[in-house]
Formats: C-alpha cells, sequence, structure tokens
C-alpha cells in the first residue's frame, strides 16, 4: 500500500484563517502565513488554501498570500477560490502554489478542467466537490448530489457521474468533502468516499468530519481515500500532524516519515 498523506486546510477570509461548522458560524483564528509555517514544521504532507470569500466578492485569489507562504513552507500546497479562468490559475502557480482546485467554475464550466490540464497538467488541476446525501434515484444513482456555495445551492449532479467526468476532462486529483460531515468531528462519509475512490483512477481526498485518529484511519482504509483532510482537529482540538501520522502509523496505515527543516 502506498503512503497515504495528511493534508491540512485553511479556510481564509480577509487574510485570516477561519473555521465553521457545514460553512456557518465561522470564527477567526489566526494567520494563514504562520500557521502554514506551523504545520510544516510539524510535519504535515500537504497544505489546501481556500479563499472562500473571493468569489462572492467578485474578485481573485490574493496572490500575495499565496507568494508568502510559497517564501515560508517547501511541501506541495493547493489553493481554491477566486479562480474564474486559465490566466487566474496560471498566476497562482506561478506565485508558488502547485496545485489549483475548482469547484462551482468547474460545474459551470466544465472545459476549464480540460483546459488547465492540457496548459499546465493534470497533477496541477483538483476538482473540489461538495457532495450532500440525497437518496438513491433515478436522478442519483450514487444516493449523492454535487452542490456548490456551501451547500447551498443544487446542481442536479450526481456524484459519481460528476466524479467519472471531471477525471475524462484531465482532472488530476478530487478532493471530496461531505457536506453533512463537514465540521461535526463525527467521522468522514466512508461510503461516499469509498465509492468515488473505486470508480476512478485517481487521487481521491476525503474531507468533511474528521475529530479523531481513527477517523483518518477509517476513510484511509474502509473508504480507500489517498489522503485525508483535516481542519478543527488541528485548529482546535490540540490535535498535532506529527501526532496524527504517530497514530496513523500505529494502527497500521502507511504514513510518510516526518522530517523537516526549518522553513
Amino acid at each position: 500500500m502506498l503512503s497515504k498523506r495528511l493534508i491540512v486546510c485553511l479556510d481564509v477570509r480577509n487574510r485570516k484563517v477561519t473555521k465553521g461548522v457545514k460553512f456557518q458560524g465561522n470564527v477567526d483564528i489566526g494567520d494563514p502565513v504562520e500557521m502554514a509555517a506551523q504545520y510544516y514544521a510539524d510535519g504535515v504532507d500537504e497544505l489546501v488554501f481556500y479563499d472562500i470569500t473571493a468569489s462572492a466578492e467578485g474578485r481573485p485569489i490574493d496572490i500575495g498570500m499565496v507568494a508568502d507562504v510559497a517564501k515560508t513552507v517547501f511541501i506541495p500546497f493547493c489553493v481554491g477560490g477566486g479562480i474564474s479562468n486559465l490566466e487566474d490559475m496560471r498566476r497562482a502557480l506561478l506565485a508558488g502554489a502547485e496545485k489549483v482546485s475548482v469547484n462551482s467554475l468547474a460545474v459551470k464550466t466544465p472545459e476549464i478542467i480540460r483546459d488547465g490540464a492540457r496548459a499546465f497538467g493534470n497533477q496541477c488541476v483538483v476538482l473540489g466537490m461538495d457532495a450532500i446525501k440525497r437518496g438513491v434515484s433515478d436522478t442519483f444513482p450514487s444516493g449523492y448530489e454535487v452542490v456548490v456555495r456551501g451547500g447551498r445551492t443544487a446542481t442536479g449532479l450526481d456524484m459519481i457521474e460528476w466524479a467519472k467526468r471531471a477525471e475524462g476532462l484531465g482532472a488530476g486529483e478530487i478532493c471530496l468533502n461531505s457536506i453533512d460531515a463537514d465540521g461535526t468531528r463525527e467521522g468522514y462519509e466512508l461510503t461516499a468516499t469509498r465509492m468515488v475512490s473505486e470508480a476512478v483512477g485517481i487521487p481521491v481526498i476525503a474531507s468533511g468530519g474528521a475529530g479523531t485518529v481513527q477517523h483518518l484511519a477509517d476513510v484511509l482504509t474502509q473508504g480507500r481515500a489517498d489522503a485525508a483532510l483535516v481542519a478543527s482537529m488541528v485548529h482546535f482540538m490540540g490535535f498535532t500532524c506529527s501526532g496524527i501520522k504517530s497514530g496513523l502509523a500505529s494502527a497500521g496505515v502507511p504514513v510518510r516519515p516526518v522530517v523537516r527543516m526549518r522553513a
């Protein structure tokens, strides 16, 4: 089994990291560059930054923040939010990001996945996919619908059909976030994660619901995810990246060793 990745997500609003439950009740908790340096030093494998108000405010992602992070950490990081075209992708990658996540934009304009993959390589394009449980039907044969805008807007897209289409267009990775589990700390949505992981041949990142190391172990084994994304666990709950990885290793989940040079 290949080593599994631990990824920390930092939602950013007005240059502050913020966190809520099911995309509501957000509280600002720190500086994104400083927190990135902290998690880097503690052994996280990758970071994800979402500029959560950029799209609503009609502005591009904070490129200054992206560049500052790139100067501070020496691991892959992905950015999303405020990406509206190929040039926005280019600017983010030139500023130092390794990957760009598209979510609502990809639903509205699926060709952005294909164009981004052709211009920068499949490995640079991540499909961010928010899913909510609907029950199996002719419309949603998987039982899950893709939603956007933090779950406020339905798309009518079936989760598995959209995942397969995105892979065909050139997405190099899928970050699957469960709206039902997001911020609850009660565990990932194992069924949805496993369904997507088994339906596509590209890496799947599980997101939404982590509260214990066992939750990560479950989604990386039972859910067959390639990586697990956490936020509340390290932001609020006293967990460390190195401690989580040590716990996963003790549970028999292969993880990358923590070896860091000072930033």
